[in-house]
């Protein structure tokens, strides 16, 4: 059984929570966490880029003067890198870099990343965390109760403006609910910190699903 901390808002531990490791995996499989995050990587860069070589680019291809008795450097089409308005040396071309994962192992990476969290005491569960309104300053007060200093992750059960707003002029904290949560944004923060209702939410039901 794995034993989870749950605080309040003003950063006491009120409670330990017990949950049965079996629910993440029981064990972390550190490979397929990283391919997960390589492939999450991979799959938000755009590939986009692309420049002209020597064939897109519009010009003759006769030879702009003899090569010997002018005095000046040799010189072949007007189309060369060399010459201004050349194509490029090694032109970029887009590129689609896209990395599949089948939902198995998304599933299973997600489970991997959240076990690590709880074993390297990284996992925390806030009790009443409510927002009646957009209020950063309160929201930043109960980060600091909670000890929080780096790159956070916080995740609710369900969607909610107050939270979502009060967190936004925030730096380091994402914000998600529990059916939106990934390998990557767990992996690549520092701290988990989920609510009560979420926690009911991924012991309840299959992670990742």
């Amino acid at each position: 059984m794995l034993e989870v901390p749950v605080y309040n808002t003003e950063g006491k531990k009120v409670d330990t929570m017990k949950v049965d490791a079996s629910v993440f995996g029981s064990a972390i499989n550190a490979s397929l966490l990283k391919q997960a995050v390589v492939a999450y990587h991979a799959n938000r860069h755009r590939g986009t880029a692309s420049t002209k070589s020597r064939s897109m680019v519009a010009g003759s291809t006769r030879k702009l003067f003899r090569q010997k008795g002018t005095g000046r450097a040799r010189r072949g089409a007007i189309r060369t890198p060399v010459q201004r308005g050349g194509g490029h040396t090694f032109a970029k071309q887009p590129n689609a870099s896209r990395k599949m994962l089948p939902r198995k192992m998304r599933r299973a990476a997600l489970k991997s990343a959240i076990l690590a969290k709880i074993v390297g005491e990284d996992f925390m569960v806030v009790d009443g965390l409510a927002m009646s309104g957009p209020k950063t300053k309160a929201m930043a007060r109960i980060i600091k109760n909670l000890k929080i200093d780096r790159s956070c992750l916080l995740t609710l059960a369900e969607p909610d403006s107050n939270v979502y707003l009060s967190c936004r002029n925030i730096g380091d904290i994402t914000v998600r609910t529990a059916n939106e949560l990934n390998a990557f944004d767990v992996a690549t923060r520092q701290k988990m910190v989920v609510t009560s209702e979420a926690m009911k939410v991924l012991v309840g039901q299959e992670v990742g699903s």
